[in-house]
């Protein structure tokens, strides 16, 4: 028999993975603070929970996927949290982006009561959630992650053991760090560009060809030049992410000069009003130091 499985967290990418894992058979029980999440899910049939506690209560595995840090601390081990109803035996997966410390933190609290744990941050933005492709970086233990990885795999291509409870989130970490850049160094080569007159159509088509190919490129630069920044991954989610980052770095006396520029560049498009956007909008502040947009109108160079 399959688990039963309670899902926290139904937003950008949560709802499309507790739709995969609902179409795949599991009996689900859902919660989301905005009780407008959950409606799509009662109208198939899946029961709405009140709380976190009640999830964690109907539930053999919890799964959450919710924005920060202190939105893990509260699901887990707040008044109404997984801790309340926790008991031994009870699997608890975090799926959100946070800092390795507190995954280590709620992992040793959650402990207590003998939940099980796992820290399962995933990489892929909604495109990735939707068509259930996402890389998964697992922390904890290697029994564990045998266990449970038929349920993550409804939702990920590739599912990676990391290491104990806390690696999943730096390997998460060192993946945020070369999504910035990457994002950072597409801009500035489609400004360059633009200021000097070709087409930013011509420059991916090129940078696409050779040894600068990346897979933000492919995704998000087509998007980028026609000046589309609706969200797969908000940049405000990525910049808390390159906090987290130098956070950690700083605490392992690791210089990350390179991270420090793009944090700041996240910086300034959060001050612009920008936070909302995807987070490959961070070109929008290098085109207003420019003063020139990287924008195509004659479509796809063959």
């Amino acid at each position: 028999m399959k688990p039963r499985i309670g899902f926290i967290g139904l937003g950008i990418m949560g709802r499309h993975m507790a739709g995969h894992l609902l179409n795949a058979g599991y009996s689900l029980i859902v919660y989301d603070a905005r009780a407008e999440a959950m409606e799509p899910f009662a109208a198939q049939g899946t029961t709405r929970a009140k709380d976190c506690s009640q999830v964690a209560g109907h539930s053999d595995v919890v799964i959450s996927m919710v924005p920060d840090s202190p939105d893990v601390e509260e699901v887990a081990l707040g008044p109404t949290g997984i801790v309340a109803s926790a008991r031994a035996g009870l699997i608890h997966i975090d799926m959100s982006t946070i800092a390795p410390a507190t995954a280590i933190n709620v992992a040793m609290e959650l402990g207590k009561k003998g939940v099980r744990c796992l820290d399962a941050p995933v990489s892929g933005g909604e495109i990735g959630a939707k068509n259930a492709t996402l890389s998964i970086m697992i922390g904890g233990p290697g029994d564990l992650f045998n266990e449970v990885l038929p349920i993550l795999q409804v939702m990920g291509k590739t599912v990676t053991l990391c290491g104990p409870n806390g690696s999943g989130q730096i390997v998460k970490a060192c993946n945020q760090v070369q999504v910035a850049l990457n994002f950072v160094g597409m801009a500035e080569a489609l400004v360059l560009g633009a200021k000097a007159g070709v087409d930013p159509a011509i420059v991916i088509k090129v940078l696409s060809g050779g040894y600068a190919q990346t897979r933000v490129m492919d995704v998000r630069g087509p998007k980028i030049i026609k000046g589309e920044f609706e969200p797969g991954f908000k940049s405000k989610f990525h910049f808390k992410d390159l906090g987290i980052i130098m956070e950690t770095a700083r605490k392992l006396n690791v210089p990350l000069p390179a991270t420090a520029v793009a944090q700041q560049l996240f910086s300034a498009l959060l001050a612009s009003g920008r936070g909302e956007l995807d987070h490959s909008a961070v070109i929008n502040v290098l085109e207003d130091l420019a003063g020139v947009k990287a924008r195509t109108t004659k479509g796809p160079q063959s």
